[in-house]
């Protein structure tokens, strides 16, 4: 049985309240877990069933009905959560890559809520007492699933503590919130960005993306992603009005630009292919 989650708002700051838990979020992919007569399945927000991709999850069964929302994740040797390992692990399809990636990068899902237990809803209830009831649930003891840890109040000083382990941030969650299957302020995530410097090289030709480009060690430019989100009508508007000027070749799918324009963006981190994850304009910076 899925239910489609609750999804977070969007803080532009931590905040310390005593209305409020705080969690560290987790760098991974949202899984709801459903163990309904003797059946357990894992389905990604969409609704996409998951259960192949992650044997060691349910390679102890669960004893008892219940349907658990948390975070499926990946860790690192060194203890850090690694978001293209979880990525490379849900896109797995044949059964002996599931396997080989099974032992080089386990999962672990992390439970932050408990919507029903032994048959009964418990979505109306206050969070604090969903809370109470999934860590008194049977959850079964396979070293791959975990409950999510939080606070009460201290968001500010959990924030500076995530920030300070380059985690990727923090959800601030009312303590009386009931759970609704849509995007509620009850619920808000703050995210840990990182603020780049970069130039922008060029323009997609069909859909909306500026490419953009840092220098490396010599000195040089080279790509570093495109940019979908973020810019409001008149940065595109003034972006367009001076790039008409710059042009310095195309293909079939990109303009290219000489480097003139540069732009602040935040992404959540670089990838392994020293790439900005998903970067979102911030500003122009002037010369």
């Amino acid at each position: 049985m899925f239910i489609p989650p609750m999804l977070l708002e969007t803080s532009e700051r931590a905040f310390t309240d005593d209305r409020y838990i705080f969690e560290p979020k987790f760098d991974g992919h949202r899984a709801i877990l459903s163990c309904t007569g003797g059946q357990t399945k894992l389905y990604t927000r969409h609704n996409n069933e998951c259960t192949r991709q992650y044997p060691e999850l349910l390679s102890v069964p669960f004893t008892e009905d219940m349907i658990l929302d948390g975070e499926i994740v990946c860790i690192d040797p060194a203890g850090a959560v690694d978001f293209e390992a979880v990525m490379t692990r849900f896109q797995a399809r044949r059964n002996d890559t599931i396997n080989r990636l099974m032992g080089q990068l386990p999962a672990t899902y992390v439970v932050f809520d408990i919507l029903m237990y032994r048959g009964e809803d418990l979505r109306g209830l206050p969070l604090m007492q969903r809370k109470e009831i999934l860590a008194t649930a049977s959850l079964p003891t396979n070293g791959h699933i975990t409950v999510c840890p939080f606070i009460e109040a201290a968001g500010e000083a959990l924030y500076d503590d995530i920030c300070a382990r380059h985690m990727e941030g923090i959800v601030c969650k009312r303590m009386d919130s009931t759970y609704v299957s849509r995007r509620a302020p009850s619920w808000q995530k703050v995210i840990n960005w990182t603020y780049v410097d970069v130039w922008v090289t060029g323009f997609r030709k069909d859909e909306f993306g500026w490419l953009v480009s840092v220098e490396d060690g010599a000195g040089r430019l080279r790509p570093a992603g495109v940019i979908e989100f973020g810019p409001n009508r008149d940065h595109k508007r003034e972006f367009y009005r001076v790039a008409n000027s710059l042009k310095s070749g195309e293909d079939r799918n990109n303009v290219y630009l000489h480097p003139f324009i540069r732009a602040k963006v935040k992404t959540r981190n670089w990838t392994k292919a020293a790439m900005l994850r998903d970067p979102v304009f911030v500003e122009f910076l002037r010369s």
